[in-house]
């Protein structure tokens, strides 16, 4: 048995809110392998001052830790959002299978964050990846994320 990608999302969007009420930015990713959750995480840019700290980033340091091993081989990921070329590469590096996602990077602009105009699969096909990239998995919901955020009074987009 295997988790369903939307379950998947579910905890990814979860972890993206509790990112937004602690003042982070409205990011997050769920790993799982087979059945079992391996990591889940928000964004956490602001709070470590860390401009590498998005949540793909902290999920990925997260689920290599609890695995014991720099490869995800056979992991599954939602992402809230669309990586970013930064998180595609390492989610690449790190060997997951498939990766699920729900806004678009342009979702992010219109948001007002500062992303580089190249999508996820640009990226994927330009190095020779074979990452099985799936979009727009609960995009509503997750598009949703931006303006939670933007309601908040200690947003700080990057």
């Amino acid at each position: 048995m295997t988790i369903e990608p939307t379950e998947l999302m579910q905890l990814a969007i979860r972890a993206a809110r509790l990112g937004i009420a602690a003042g982070q930015s409205p990011f997050g990713c769920a790993i799982a392998r087979g059945d079992a959750i391996i990591a889940v995480a928000h964004n956490h840019v602001v709070e470590w001052i860390d401009i590498t700290a998005h949540a793909e980033i902290s999920a990925i340091r997260s689920a290599c830790q609890q695995l014991g091993n720099i490869h995800l081989t056979g992991c599954t990921v939602a992402s809230t959002c669309e990586p970013c070329p930064m998180c595609m590469s390492a989610l690449h590096w790190a060997r997951v299978q498939t990766v699920y996602f729900g806004a678009s990077i342009h979702d992010a602009q219109l948001a007002g964050f500062n992303e580089l105009r190249l999508a996820a699969d640009q990226l994927l096909s330009l190095g020779g990846s074979s990452i099985q990239l799936v979009p727009g998995l609960l995009a509503d919901e997750c598009r949703k994320l931006f303006l939670e955020w933007q309601a908040s009074p200690s947003r700080q987009a990057y």
